[in-house]
């Protein structure tokens, strides 16, 4: 079975090792062994988990709602409703950041649009006739 030192995990994972001790600090890594000395060994599985740790994070789910569902886990199968209504939510989440991406994606396209159109023609003056406003959104 391979194991990882922090610094392999890390660089698995595209985080520092830091970050892995921080998540280790706030109780998000019960599952990683250590050795006699105390290093961590992180098993395909802890990298796994860890993943789903880092896309939870990514959705900008705070660090201690991370460590619940950390814990729901280590409870097993009682905990399977909330594990699954938690996922849910996040689901919604990231689809309005996702809706929210498109609007400024939408305003980004236009604005590339705009100054392509005014440097080929060495201007701005050439939208002047085109007055049209998009919102910005936020």
């Amino acid at each position: 079975m391979k194991t990882y030192s922090i610094g392999e995990a890390a660089k698995e994972l595209h985080v520092t090792a830091y970050t892995l001790r921080y998540y280790d600090k706030e109780g998000l890594m019960p599952f990683v062994e250590r050795t006699a000395s105390g290093q961590r060994l992180f098993k395909e599985s802890d990298i796994s988990a860890l993943k789903i740790i880092e896309c939870l994070k990514s959705t900008g789910m705070p660090i201690k709602e991370i460590k619940t569902f950390i814990d729901w886990c280590t409870d097993g199968d009682t905990t399977l409703q909330q594990r699954f209504d938690m996922f849910m939510d996040r689901k919604s989440v990231v689809e309005k950041q996702m809706e929210e991406l498109k609007k400024t994606m939408e305003l980004i396209e236009h604005k590339c649009s705009y100054y392509e159109t005014a440097l080929k023609a060495g201007t701005e003056e050439i939208h002047k006739n085109n007055k049209i406003e998009i919102p910005v959104t936020n």
